[in-house]
């Protein structure tokens, strides 16, 4: 489903437009013209993954000019289909410095998929498949797809090793916030080992200063104009010595 002339979204599931398996996060294709990047790939569940090639293709894009993966984190509804994905399209993949130890070894425990199966989140049979990472990305890195860049923000909170990408180059300014804010403000609070609240406080507030007009998130709403004022109102409720309203 093309959003912009920049932006596709080829999948998501229930948190999501219905577009692929129920449990995967929104994926999206970057399209510069002479480039296309995918950004999380979903979960992976049953033939999924072929699905979101049928909707690249459905959008009159060529999968085999996808030449990057960019992993915003580690979370199984944003990875699982990484190693899939990596196999399939012979494509570069990167993730955080951070989480890339954790996606190459595909640590469950420290994913949280061990807790997420018990509380009933995650089906008790998916597990996660190692995928390699080639790119390790920091603070400041600049990721290029064709015209577009992507500057690397590292913003945990959420969970630790989480990346939130501001996109210049295109048609607009766009935060692919992947778990990191959603419309109104709302934040994603789980009981989980690397969900912290000064973490997360102190990752709006480093975006706070930058101006953007598309708010991307993992799930959920889109707000392809006045982005920014949902990452403003999260800030505001942290300054309030509150917390953000939970999505979940």
């Amino acid at each position: 489903m093309k959003l912009t002339s920049d932006l596709h979204v080829v999948g998501g599931g229930y948190f999501g437009f219905g577009l692929s398996g129920y449990l995967d996060c929104h994926v999206f294709v970057l399209n510069s013209g002479s480039e296309l990047a995918l950004v999380d790939p979903g979960m992976g569940m049953d033939r999924d993954f072929d699905t979101i090639l049928d909707h690249i293709r459905g959008d009159g894009l060529d999968p085999s000019k996808i030449r990057k993966l960019i992993l915003t984190h580690y979370h199984c509804d944003h990875i699982g289909a990484a190693a899939e994905a990596q196999k399939r399209l012979d494509v570069e993949v990167y993730a955080s410095a951070f989480a890339a130890p954790v996606i190459r070894e595909a640590d469950e425990k420290a994913v949280a998929l061990d807790v997420a199966k018990a509380a009933g989140f995650y089906p008790d049979e998916f597990f996660l498949p190692p995928c390699p990472v080639d790119v390790e990305l920091v603070e400041g890195d600049a990721v290029k797809v064709g015209n577009l860049e992507l500057e690397t923000f590292e913003t945990p909170g959420h969970c630790d090793g989480h990346l939130s990408f501001l996109m210049r180059g295109g048609d607009r300014t766009y935060l692919l916030g992947a778990d990191l804010v959603f419309w109104g403000g709302k934040v994603v609070w789980q009981n989980i080992h690397d969900c912290r609240i000064d973490a997360y406080a102190d990752s709006m507030f480093k975006l706070e200063p930058y101006e953007f007009d598309a708010l991307i998130p993992g799930h959920l709403q889109i707000s392809l104009t006045g982005g920014k004022a949902h990452l403003d109102a999260a800030c505001a409720a942290f300054r309030q010595l509150g917390v953000p309203p939970n999505l979940l």
